[in-house]
């Protein structure tokens, strides 16, 4: 009969090394693995898992050297003391940085074999571990509104209902604060999936998104817009329809890969300073229905353009849509921010601008012929990256 081998650990981030510990590990007969719960490394370790503990359950029972597995009912840095008095192992495994003296004295009081290993990466490998990992920058995308914006307050729609256009982008460039990006959002999104948005449905991962950020006992009652969570957590292109409420009617997507490359082949961001603490860009603000007309008759014009990948009708509705907002909100362009437009648009292969979000600061993001050429030529602009589908 086998002898019963025993480790544990919380298996959040499972990656190669885990895998080959495993491996290791099950040289010495069965494996049962111990995984922390949820509770126990929110209390130990003072973060949320990235996934759930039923996630990590599932994950670990299907790797090949693993016999079962279950969830450790006790807590802190012991908490596989219960699985352990109920497995009965012959044999306690653990990682040269995971032993302790503590664990060494409780496998000799119940006469369990106490095994250390070196962490040794599979051959072809990269030495891993969670807590390298978890230095990595983070995967959570942001996004870039490109006509529309300000149509998903009810204040707006009201007059006319309307479309607001996003993109998801890659985190491939550093995402300022308050600069346009949706960082509060984003934000928002950090302190419960750290790394990465989950896999699930982009559109019911929008809705809690929204729901997160603007609970009840919100101070200051401002509801954050809609756009900001559908443009991070929906890939790809989306417009979103909305009338005279927070959350659209609809929403439609364009995941062709044409057009997606055509976009990013014409878009680029510059970096100007970010808005100003206390900085309102409501203040003045000055709505009728002609001005939302022309709000959502840009955002019409822009979605047709770029669904035919017409680059003079996308700068122009571009542009109509920064204006149409511009004139609603006068406050958008404060400081420093027409000295940036004035400098840009007349620059060779500059077709048409606004700024991201709000407005107030941040980045002003242009239309351009070439975005490769472009980019080259002026260093302090910034390539974007769309966020395609799930594979």
């Amino acid at each position: 009969m086998a002898r019963k081998v025993f480790v544990s650990g919380c298996y959040d981030l499972l990656h190669s090394g885990h895998v080959e510990f495993f491996k290791q590990a099950s040289q010495y007969g069965d494996l049962y693995v111990g995984i922390g719960s949820d509770e126990t490394i929110l209390h130990y370790k003072h973060h949320k898992t990235v996934y759930s503990e039923q996630e990590r359950l599932y994950m670990v029972k299907s790797i090949r050297y693993v016999k079962d597995a279950f969830i450790n009912a006790g807590d802190g840095i012991m908490d596989f003391i219960p699985t352990v008095d109920f497995l009965k192992p012959d044999i306690l495994v653990v990682n040269s940085d995971g032993g302790s003296e503590e664990k060494k004295r409780f496998c000799a009081e119940r006469g369990i074999e106490y095994v250390v290993l070196e962490r040794v990466p599979a051959d072809g490998l990269q030495a891993r571990s969670s807590t390298a990992l978890k230095k990595t920058p983070c995967q959570i995308p942001t996004r870039l509104d490109l006509a529309g914006t300000w149509i998903d307050q009810p204040y707006v729609s009201c007059f006319r209902p309307g479309w607001a256009l996003t993109i998801s982008l890659e985190p491939t460039f550093e995402i300022r604060e308050r600069c346009g990006l949706a960082t509060s959002t984003r934000n928002q999104i950090k302190s419960i999936w750290p790394y990465q948005l989950p896999n699930m449905d982009a559109e019911t991962l929008a809705r809690l998104v929204f729901c997160f950020e603007n609970h009840p006992e919100r101070e200051g009652g401002h509801i954050s817009g809609a756009q900001d969570a559908i443009g991070i957590c929906v890939p790809g292109l989306a417009r979103h329809f909305y009338n005279n409420h927070f959350w659209p009617e609809k929403i439609e997507t364009c995941q062709n890969e044409t057009v997606l490359s055509w976009l990013e082949s014409h878009l680029c961001l510059i970096p100007m300073n970010p808005r100003s603490a206390g900085c309102s860009v409501v203040e003045g603000k000055d709505i009728n229905a002609d001005k939302v007309k022309a709000l959502t008759d840009a955002a019409e014009d822009c979605w047709n353009s770029i669904m035919q990948c017409s680059l003079d009708g996308f700068a122009k509705a571009y542009l109509n849509s920064f204006m149409a907002q511009v004139a609603m909100f006068p406050a958008m362009i404060q400081g420093e921010v027409q000295k940036f437009i004035d400098e840009y648009s007349v620059m060779d292969g500059v077709l048409a601008w606004k700024m991201p979000g709000a407005g107030g600061g941040g980045y002003l993001a242009l239309v351009v012929r070439d975005a490769e050429i472009f980019c080259r030529e002026h260093t302090e602009a910034i390539p974007l990256s769309i966020r395609r589908g799930w594979m």
